[in-house]
């Protein structure tokens, strides 16, 4: 099993990455909850980058059913409300400023992805090119 992160390794990242992963948790309960989804669309928080002192986090979110420029726009604008919001949930004396960055690596991956496909699938018309002999194959 393969598990994607974006915490950076470094000594004593256990706390940071815990702390990390539970924004992404009560943050995405949050938006779910009280963002308006005809406007800013389905958002789902792919993951959160804390600074090592934990006063700024990147949060990256994907979006579907909207334009991510717009989600983009909704959400920073929404930060300060949303930072006050986590305030009350977290038991932590620093709670981080927040910043959201559309993540743009599943788009990337489902286009590398598609391409892999295309690269291999069989060419309609293309010649069949035979496989040319081992001559260090004795069993022929």
């Amino acid at each position: 099993m393969v598990i994607l992160s974006r915490h950076k390794t470094r000594p004593n990242a256990g706390r940071n990455v815990r702390l990390a992963d539970q924004i992404q948790k009560d943050l995405a309960t949050i938006v779910q909850r009280e963002l308006d989804v005809a406007q800013v669309g389905l958002v789902t928080l792919t993951g959160v980058d804390l600074s090592a002192d934990y006063a700024h986090a990147k949060v990256y979110f994907t979006v579907l059913g909207a334009d991510p420029e717009l989600a983009h726009q909704v959400l920073n604008e929404k930060a300060g409300w949303l930072h006050s919001q986590l305030f009350k949930l977290l038991h932590i004396h620093t709670v981080p400023s927040l910043r959201f960055i559309h993540d743009e690596q599943l788009a990337k991956g489902i286009e590398l992805s598609q391409l892999i496909d295309a690269a291999n699938r069989p060419q309609a018309g293309a010649a069949v090119i035979p496989e040319l002999e081992d001559p260090d194959d004795e069993t022929a």
